[in-house]
């Protein structure tokens, strides 16, 4: 009895420990960090050649603070090791606060703020993950040169093919993104990597 006893205990103590490692990390401005995130000067122009310096691309994540989907991207997708490692390996990420009043430059020269920006660019809700091209010579904003945007969370295969698309550079081809997420989605199941739902 002892002995179940203090299994339970430990257990207990792992469920714990496992729970709080999946937790967020709240910064002093209330929005949920990963710490392979970039902290840059938010000139966006600099940060894309940054970003292609390095040999990825450059990503705008909006996000809020309260914002339970945005923490339930931080706990469920982006502290899983596939997701994580894909886009470390392939984007910088930039966090911006939806209402936030750092100092944002916009691609056509316009200092801004954080939430002045989400306003121009017509972003409204978090998370929004903007994808940004390789290199940008224009004189538009940041709405005009995305090559792609995803408004609100998804599940794990669509929130992680949108970055694998992007990065294949789907949106120069013909294969619209649901027709790349649902071939990906079937050579998965037939991987027998996810379930025939």
């Amino acid at each position: 009895m002892h002995f179940l006893k203090n299994t339970l205990v430990a257990l207990g103590f792992l469920t714990l420990t496992l729970s709080a490692a999946q937790a967020a990390t709240l910064g002093e401005d209330g929005l949920h960090k990963q710490p392979w995130f970039t902290v840059t000067f938010r000139d966006i122009a600099e940060d894309i050649q940054t970003a292609a310096d390095e040999g990825k691309r450059l990503v705008i994540i909006f996000e809020q603070r309260g914002c339970i989907y945005c923490r339930a991207m931080h706990e469920k997708l982006l502290s899983d090791p596939e997701v994580s490692e894909y886009i470390k390996e392939n984007f910088m990420v930039v966090q911006y606060n939806m209402f936030g009043d750092e100092e944002v430059i916009d691609l056509d020269g316009e200092e801004l703020t954080e939430k002045t920006a989400a306003r121009k660019w017509g972003y409204v809700f978090t998370p929004t993950i903007v994808f940004l091209p390789e290199s940008y010579s224009g004189s538009g904003t940041v709405s005009d040169a995305a090559v792609a945007t995803m408004p609100g969370a998804f599940g794990k295969w669509t929130f992680l093919n949108m970055f694998r698309w992007v990065r294949e550079k789907g949106y120069e081809g013909e294969e619209h993104f649901q027709k790349y997420h649902a071939r990906i989605i079937n050579e998965l199941r037939a991987e027998g990597r996810i379930g025939a739902d």
